[in-house]
């Protein structure tokens, strides 16, 4: 099961599943904010806006975390459930979803490392893919992933 294939998720509790009819590259963040969020990085897989179909959205809480991006977390359980560069429009752009929710996570290959100079020093991915500082990743993304 690799990059581009149907994958299925949902929080601990099962109040919200997904399925992702697509997916994109799986990457890390380690800015201050997801650290914060997901208790760790962020190991998240993009899922395009047009390729996600939630089930039990009344159970989805979402908090505004900036001016550009939304986090979004199940009301009955507290899971992480995704991040999304919103770009301040509620509801709006792909989700970069934690692979834990995930039903089968298998086949997926690290993409990238973001806000490696916010990473604790505690533990280091191996392979061989780009690691960007936030100032590189600011630069290459803009404020849009800035605090991911």
């Amino acid at each position: 099961m690799g990059t581009g294939t149907m994958r299925t998720g949902g929080c601990l509790c099962g109040a919200v599943r997904f399925k992702a009819a697509e997916t994109g590259s799986f990457g890390v963040c380690h800015c201050t904010q997801c650290q914060r969020w997901a208790g760790s990085a962020l190991f998240g897989v993009t899922v395009p806006e047009a390729a996600m179909s939630i089930a039990g959205a009344e159970n989805i809480g979402t908090y505004r975390s900036s001016a550009w991006a939304s986090r979004s977390f199940c009301k009955t359980c507290g899971s992480a459930l995704w991040y999304r560069p919103d770009m301040g429009v509620d509801g709006a752009g792909d989700y970069e979803v934690p692979i834990g929710l995930l039903d089968d996570p298998g086949g997926l290959d690290l993409h990238r490392e973001i806000f490696i100079d916010r990473k604790p020093d505690s533990w280091t991915l191996v392979g061989d893919h780009p690691r960007l500082t936030e100032a590189e990743t600011l630069a290459l993304y803009g404020p849009s992933t800035e605090g991911a």
